[in-house]
């Protein structure tokens, strides 16, 4: 199950991503439910996430390129408050 509620670091993702790539869609889903116990869970219930993100800033980059440009957008986020990503970026048109 996926939770697509709004906790502090959800809405931290969706800020720094949305000032960062100005994107066309975003969609940021908590999956930290499914991972309740494993290595990683923090306790918090916003450890790991699927984002799903559209921005004309992906065209004509490859997969690893986008990724790293997700990262680089959240930063810090990345080591602190987030064990696990799955990132699912697109240029608009894909």
């Amino acid at each position: 199950m996926t939770d697509t509620s709004t906790g502090p670091v959800a809405s931290e993702i969706t800020a720094r991503l949305t000032q960062a790539l100005a994107p066309s869609k975003l969609d940021v889903i908590n999956d930290s439910a499914k991972h309740r116990g494993h290595s990683g869970d923090d306790g918090s219930g916003e450890s790991h996430f699927t984002v799903a993100i559209e921005s004309a800033a992906f065209a004509g980059k490859s997969r690893l390129e986008r990724q790293r440009l997700v990262n680089r957008a959240l930063g810090d986020l990345m080591t602190e408050k987030i064990h696990a990503m799955a990132i699912r970026a697109t240029a608009p048109g894909e």
